[in-house]
Order: structure tokens, then sequence, then C-alpha cells
């Protein structure tokens, strides 16, 4: 580079619906850049029409990103400053931007971000189940076997996990996941976030896909499923664990036969060994 000073991307995230809900910050990113990089032009200058805003736009989607990086990068060298934006939400997150960021990063140009709404997270929020760990998983493959594939591979995740759908995949992938995980599995379906028909559906895999075979999906969905339970680490048997498991039983009322068989059964030996063992301690 030149002595001239490199432009700055900058990662704007944009409302998911109610436009509203975007940052100041957001505003003046928009207002100050050189160019705007947009998944969708239309889209977007609605966007900047509301805010007033006219700036030099162009497009960055999924099947020209490669092709564009090079470009976006040459008028960051230029000493412009880039806006990215997507569709709705925050770039890069199952939107276009991480082969920028990435490439940009790796290049050696600033990368800043005005941080906002990211539907992921607002429906992990909102779905009443556990937030404090989750997976994004974001799409699930279209090919059926390869969906198919993919909940197996989570099927011992205990984590929350949180899916993006589409309205016509919706009962195909509720099918898949009943089939993988059982349908008691609970989940929260969410549709419209930000808009005046928000709609949160928390209930089972199996409730849903019930109530979608009978009316159809309407929207794109973010799905929020219950991980599955822990799986305790099996407890060392050692001949103090087994005598204290009987006692306990016998503490309670039980004959010591009775108590050896109920212990043997939790901790997964012969009754008659557990007998023995205890007998032992009594020599």
């Amino acid at each position: 580079m030149d002595n001239q000073r490199p432009g700055t991307l900058t990662i704007v995230a944009t409302p998911i619906g109610n436009l509203g809900d975007i940052t100041p910050r957001a505003v003046e990113a928009l207002a100050q850049a050189d160019t705007i990089a947009a998944e969708d032009t239309r889209r977007t200058l609605q966007l900047l029409n509301h805010l007033g805003i006219k700036n030099n736009l162009i497009s960055y989607y999924r099947h020209n990103e490669e092709a564009r990086v090079d470009y976006m990068l040459s008028l960051l060298e230029q000493g412009q400053n880039i806006a990215l934006v997507s569709d709705a939400g925050t770039p890069g997150i199952s939107d276009p931007g991480q082969v920028l960021v990435q490439a940009a990063t790796e290049a050696g140009y600033p990368v800043t971000m005005t941080p906002g709404p990211a539907a992921c997270i607002q429906a992990l929020v909102l779905s009443g189940l556990p937030t404090d760990r989750f997976a994004f998983e974001g799409f699930l493959p279209m090919n059926k076997k390869n969906r198919r594939n993919r909940l197996q591979q989570l099927e011992g995740e205990t984590r929350t996990m949180v899916f993006y759908e589409a309205p016509h995949k919706l009962v195909n992938t509720l099918e898949d996941m009943v089939k993988t995980w059982g349908e008691d599995r609970r989940i929260a379906l969410c549709r419209e976030m930000t808009k005046l028909h928000e709609e949160i559906i928390r209930t089972t895999i199996g409730e849903a896909l019930d109530m979608y075979a009978q009316q159809p999906p309407k929207g794109e969905y973010v799905l929020v499923v219950a991980g599955g339970e822990e799986i305790s680490e099996p407890t060392e048997l050692t001949s103090e664990t087994i005598v204290d498991a009987i006692q306990r039983h016998i503490d309670g009322g039980m004959r010591l036969k009775e108590a050896s068989k109920e212990a043997a059964k939790e901790l997964g030996i012969p009754a008659r060994d557990a007998y023995q063992m205890y007998i032992d301690t009594l020599e």
C-alpha cells in the first residue's frame, strides 16, 4: 500500500423485521460508508430510503461472494470505507460475510462492526429453554440423507440447539427430528419476530409435527430444540460403594437380602455378589 490509509470494513447488523430496531451507530455507518455491499440491493434500498440515506450500493450475495472479494479488497486498499449488510440481521450468521471478513483480516485491513439484531439469539432467549450453553447449527442440509446424518451426529448434543428452516421444509425436518430424537424433545418454533404477528410456539417435536401436518407453515422459522440429557459418569464400584448402598436400604427398613437385591439393581451387579460382599464385611 501507499501512504494512504486503508479503508475500514464495517459489518452492519440491520433489523430482522421492525425498522425501529436499527441502532444509531448502524445508521451512521451506512451514511458515512463510501460503498454499501448488500445481499439484496432492493431490500437494502428500502431500508436506506426509510433512513433518508443515499449511497453507492453494490450486490454481495452467496453466489458472487468469492468473485466479489478481490474487488472489495481493492476498494479498501484505495481507502474506501465499506459497510456490509445482509437481507436482515447480522451478516456472517447464515448470511454472506464470513468470506469477506476472513479475507480482509488476513490482508490486514481494519474490520469493525455495529452489533444489532440476530434472529438466532432472539429466538434462543424467547424459547424458554436453557440459554447458558447452546449450539447454533443454522440451516440443515437440503438432501434428506444428509439432513438425517447431521441430526444423528447431534444425537448426543446436550446443549440447546438453534436451527433456521424454510416453511416448505419444516414438516420434513420435524419428521426427521422425531425419528432421530423422539417426539418428546422440547422445541420452540419462532417466526415473524419483532413484527406485528410475532409467534413463539413452545411445545414438543411430536406435537409440532402433528400441528404443521394439518396447517401449512408460513414464513421463515427459527427452531430452538432442547439438548439431550447429560449422561453421568459411571460410579466406580468398590466394596465400600456396594456395602454403603446396601446399608442405606437396610437403614430404610429393608432386610439384608432385599436390600442386597435393590442395591445390586442400582449398581448393575449380581445380587448374590452384593450380598456376599456385605457378609464378608461382617466377618
